[in-house]
């Protein structure tokens, strides 16, 4: 005699299925997020990078038993290999691409700024039946590569535009060229952080760039300025020292009208104090110059009066 389900267990148990197949729908599709994020590749202009896959083969088996293909954004075909043979390569990759057999790697080299950008790993396992082959799909996964170019050392250069005995006022260039991809500028000016007004030049949005940051300071002593070009975990600074011009000419201040009022009236006094002068001392001087003279010539006629009077005395005495 068969015994009936107690009626309150059957929906337990359903329900509890219910909640353990939705834990790991939750958990796969979390592991998936958390390997999709983690799937990154990352080389500079040159080098021989490497795309991890999502699946690798037991060693039971072979590259025989699968379908491999590896694309760029989901519609170009990089790679492809069906039952252990290359059945498709794309051009631009042509002699730069391989395979690892087993892990299913691919590898570029020498990677190019064109590489950069998503990829997608998928793998079929083929089941062989008598009359047909049927595929399984057991890897499908995106790996992002990152292609770096390195730019050239910052330049920097300054031109003083105006200058005072106070301050200069200053345009400072930085600029950097050939890299990728698009880089952030930033500077510190005595250890404060500075913004540029940031210009880049680039033919499309996988070419290199130019970038070239502008300044305006207000130099009041000697400043040390660092400019750094930031792109994708890799810098590249330079550091140019500021100095203030001591070649300070102070400039000639006109005097005031109340100066140049007091200035002519002194030169006036002056002058008519020296024209009276002139006009006389002369006269007084004369006056004194010429008494001695006259009592001297008085003298001179009084003598000569006595000598004609003793002649003509001695002239009558001898009569």
């Amino acid at each position: 005699m068969a015994r009936r389900p107690q009626a309150g267990l059957a929906p337990s148990r359903l329900a509890l299925k219910r909640w353990l197949w939705l834990g790991l729908l939750v958990f796969r599709l979390v592991s998936l997020g958390y390997a999709v994020e983690k799937k990154v590749a990352k080389g500079k202009v040159g080098e021989k990078v490497g795309l991890p896959c999502c699946h690798e083969i037991p060693s039971t088996e072979s590259l025989r038993n699968y379908r491999v293909y590896w694309q760029k954004n989901t519609t170009e075909v990089v790679l492809a290999y069906a039952e252990g043979k290359k059945i498709s390569e794309n051009e631009r990759y042509d002699n730069r691409t391989e395979l690892n057999m087993r892990n299913l790697t691919l590898w570029i080299s020498p990677v190019e700024i064109l590489d950069n950008g998503p990829y997608q790993c998928v793998v079929q396992h083929l089941k062989f039946l008598q009359n047909s082959v049927v595929p399984r799909i057991v890897c499908d996964e995106p790996v992002t590569l990152f292609i770096t170019a390195d730019f050239s050392e910052p330049s920097i250069t300054a031109e003083v535009r105006s200058s005072s005995c106070e301050s200069d006022d200053v345009v400072v260039r930085c600029s950097s060229h050939g890299g990728f991809p698009k880089p952030q500028i930033s500077g510190v000016l005595n250890n404060a952080s500075v913004v540029w007004n940031a210009i880049w030049v680039s033919e499309s949005s996988i070419s290199p760039y130019n970038v070239t940051g502008n300044l305006w300071l207000n130099v009041t002593e000697d400043t040390s300025l660092t400019c750094s070009i930031e792109y994708n975990g890799f810098a590249k600074s330079t550091s140019l020292l500021l100095k203030k011009r001591n070649d300070c000419v102070l400039p000639t201040i006109p005097p005031s009208s109340n100066v140049i009022t007091a200035s002519s009236i002194i030169i006036i006094v002056f002058l008519l104090a020296v024209t009276l002068a002139a006009k006389f001392i002369p006269r007084h001087v004369c006056s004194q110059c010429c008494m001695p003279q006259d009592s001297e010539e008085e003298d001179v006629k009084e003598s000569m009066k006595t000598a004609e009077l003793s002649k003509v005395t001695s002239e009558t005495s001898s009569v």
